[in-house]
């Protein structure tokens, strides 16, 4: 049901991903996107699956499947990001295609960048981790071990699997009550780029924030809306 494709080969040691799928606040993707943009890393790849909506993003005059892959051979980084909800029936799978083929790419952990729901936001930050050296390590660096209650989505499922296959991952949170919250993410991005020893500018998202907020929030309904005009059209061509 899910496949990656690779369009460009890149030299990997052993890269950290960090994976950035819709979610609570729209977090994982706010963060991941804007962070394979200051890194100015590679598109190398993406996900396809006939279960996702058959669209296409246009970005700097470029069409690109909605769900990609970019990389940075200078950090040895790679970045997985969806700007559409991933369908729950592909969920399962996707989480499954992504644990196989870091395996494949000599992957050190994979960081899923997520919102927690909270009716008064602060600052701090949450983690729930796949094995105790990990969570041990995010502990020391500050993050507040979820010891109970749940999680969904491709970062809920992944965590799990990995979890279940001794494979190090985190999903690393930050508080939100918002269904776009380009601040929460800045908060969550700075602390990621500490772990990462890699320097973020994160100025954009702090002080620009509404701006983010309406531009992903646009595209994001564009797709919404596409889909549901090209789901109209098969029920009732216009032609035949």
């Amino acid at each position: 049901m899910i496949q990656i494709k690779e369009v460009e080969k890149v030299k990997l040691k052993n890269p950290l991903i960090i994976e950035g799928f819709p979610g609570i606040g729209m977090i994982g993707t706010i963060t991941a996107s804007y962070l394979a943009q200051k890194l100015d890393m590679k598109l190398i790849g993406y996900f396809a699956s006939p279960s996702f909506p058959p669209i296409s993003a246009i970005h700097d005059f470029k069409p690109v499947i909605p769900a990609r892959i970019y990389a940075s051979e200078k950090h040895d980084l790679i970045v997985l990001f969806s700007e559409f909800v991933i369908p729950a029936t592909v969920i399962y799978p996707l989480a499954e295609k992504i644990i196989e083929w870091s395996k494949t790419k000599k992957v050190k952990a994979i960081y899923s960048l997520a919102g927690i729901a909270i009716q008064e936001p602060s600052d701090k930050l949450h983690a729930i981790a796949s094995t105790k050296s990990v969570a041990d390590s995010l502990s020391k660096q500050g993050f507040e071990l979820v010891k109970e209650g749940a999680t969904q989505g491709v970062s809920g499922v992944l965590i799990a699997e990995c979890a279940a296959q001794k494979f190090p991952a985190a999903n690393l949170m930050s508080e939100t009550n918002q269904a776009f919250d380009p601040k929460a993410s800045a908060k969550l991005l700075k602390k990621v780029s500490e772990i990462l020893n890699i320097p973020v500018d994160v100025v954009e998202l702090e002080n620009q924030g509404k701006e983010v907020e309406l531009k992903m929030k646009d595209a994001i309904q564009k797709m919404q809306s596409m889909h549901q005009d090209y789901q109209k059209l098969e029920q009732n061509p216009m032609y035949g």
